[in-house]
């Protein structure tokens, strides 16, 4: 791999000897994201452009082919030789992790089955930032892809929202009558919003909560004051 690219450092530092797939995979997916190959594990290679074909089918199967090259030379340069040597016949980057995760998925199972256990039993705690809660959770939902968990978007967004506490019940009710549809980065955005407005309000309760409380003290003092003059000679 280049020496020029940092993020390609990454792989060269944990290449893949067996024991370590599960943290392979991982780090294999943060660099073909970084780098914008990871589309071509999931979209189908186009079909090859003739003569007929317009100038934007020829560009997508170029960028097509192009990026699956390139996934495929990641994956290979972060094998061990032995690897290297077993896969050479292998025709593209799906096919390649394909069939690493038949070689090597008893570990992603077991890792997916921890993963998906702290996924589930994951709460945010009343009073701390949403952000770094839906973050976390973001973060976990990624592991379970990349050990090959299938969760489509709206599933996602209801596990977030399960993981809420009560000051966002009004909130989690909103977006299910209004039957919203949001991609986890939209949904962070709207959260953060709507703890700005749960913190003022809390605030404001707790100002007219205070004001209720004083002003009986206010009126004691009077009474006893007023008291005192009647019994003053």
């Amino acid at each position: 791999m280049s020496p020029f690219n940092p993020i390609s450092t990454i792989l060269d530092q944990n290449k893949l000897e067996g024991s370590n797939y599960v943290d392979w995979r991982r780090i294999l997916d943060i660099v073909l994201t970084a780098e914008e190959y990871k589309f071509v594990l999931h979209e189908e290679c186009p079909l090859k452009p003739n003569e007929q074909s317009s100038d934007e089918d020829k560009l997508a199967y170029q960028k097509w082919r192009k990026a699956d090259e390139m996934a495929r030379c990641y994956i290979m340069a972060s094998m061990s030789n032995v690897l290297q040597h077993q896969h050479q016949a292998m025709l593209s980057a799906f096919e390649f992790l394909e069939n690493l995760k038949q070689m090597f998925g008893d570990q992603g199972q077991s890792a997916k089955q921890i993963a998906m256990r702290t996924l589930m039993n994951t709460k945010m705690v009343e009073g701390t930032p949403v952000r770094d809660h839906v973050l976390k959770m973001i973060g976990l939902l990624n592991e379970l892809e990349v050990l090959g968990a299938e969760i489509d978007n709206d599933s996602q967004v209801e596990m977030i929202l399960q993981s809420l506490p009560d000051s966002f019940q009004q909130f989690c009710l909103n977006y299910n009558m209004n039957k919203m549809s949001l991609s986890l980065a939209q949904l962070l955005n709207e959260l953060q919003a709507a703890e700005t407005l749960v913190k003022k309000a809390s605030s404001m309760a707790l100002n007219v909560e205070k004001g209720s409380t004083s002003k009986p003290q206010g009126g004691q003092k009077k009474k006893k004051a007023h008291k005192a003059k009647a019994i003053t000679p």
